[in-house]
């Protein structure tokens, strides 16, 4: 998760990228450049004193701090996060829908929706406000890295609550379309409810005995061969792989899914096996126009 923004952050947005902040807790770091290398450890001192002497970092005022300057707990400081030779990523998005409220993308698969990790400007929002120019924009939802198809963003902030309330309330009915190994003596349409919890690795979800908390209605659209399947999910709630997880469960787990059942070792993406996961279908009533709203994505899952 992205650090936390004041209501009015000191520094602007620049190439699509709003500033980081960090808090300074109470302790007994002799400068700020020594409290910033003991919070950041993937972070090379000569970096930070690189951001410092261009004026990339401030205190709350907007002022440039320096790296000898003296640490004073209980303050804020603001800085741009940067990676270097950031590699692209060789998918494009496509904006579907936008309006003075609201703008709808049609993401590819490996794009990840925000910046996290080794992913900053290869992020569908910062891509995008650097293509249009929108400083507000922010996603109303999030969808996985691996996963494609729609995705909702709020351009006018004065309206992000309601249209983050319709989520939380289930006010957005969501389908999924899916590839899956498909195993014999399946039944299907059938209804998944389990309770899903985080797993010991953070990476994956996991799914307990206990009440649920999760519902996902599945669908048969398509045999394919004799051990594939293509399926729509409509989820009721959106926990972390709830999609997936569910697929799994059912002894039917998405074709190329690298996590579920088997969490494999990291490597390079393979953009000739994505995920078989597409958000296709998003409706629901808008809650500041009073608009009814139905969105397809364009993309579609190859057999």
């Amino acid at each position: 998760m992205p650090p936390r923004l004041a209501a009015t952050a000191p520094l602007p947005t620049r190439r699509g990228v709003g500033p980081s902040t960090v808090g300074l807790p109470a302790g007994e770091w002799p400068t700020l450049l020594d409290f910033l290398l003991a919070r950041f450890p993937g972070v090379a001192e000569a970096t930070w004193r690189s951001r410092m002497h261009a004026g990339d970092v401030v205190d709350e005022k907007g002022r440039p701090v320096q790296p000898a300057q003296p640490y004073r707990p209980h303050q804020r400081l603001y800085y741009y996060r940067e990676i270097e030779d950031e590699p692209r990523i060789p998918v494009e998005e496509r904006v579907l829908f936008q309006d003075a409220h609201l703008l709808v993308a049609d993401k590819p698969h490996f794009l990840p929706v925000t910046p996290t990790g080794k992913y900053l400007q290869e992020s569908l929002l910062v891509r995008l406000k650097r293509r249009l120019g929108i400083d507000t924009l922010a996603p109303i939802h999030r969808i996985d890295r691996g996963t494609a198809g729609l995705v909702l963003f709020c351009v006018d902030p004065a309206g992000r609550a309601a249209y983050q309330k319709l989520f939380a309330d289930r006010g957005v009915r969501k389908q999924y379309e899916a590839i899956v190994h498909w195993p014999s003596g399946v039944v299907l349409p059938a209804v998944r409810h389990s309770r899903l919890v985080p797993d010991a690795s953070f990476l994956r979800t996991a799914e307990v005995a206990g009440e649920p908390n999760s519902t996902t209605h599945f669908e048969l659209l398509e045999r394919i061969g004799d051990d594939h399947a293509r399926l729509r999910l409509s989820p009721v709630t959106g926990r972390k792989h709830q999609l997936r997880v569910h697929c799994n469960a059912l002894g039917m787990p998405l074709v190329n899914d690298p996590v579920y059942p088997v969490l494999l070792p990291a490597a390079e993406d393979d953009h000739a096996a994505p995920l078989k996961l597409l958000a296709r279908q998003l409706s629901f009533r808008d809650p500041v126009t009073g608009a009814l709203r139905e969105f397809q994505s364009t993309l579609t899952l190859d057999a």
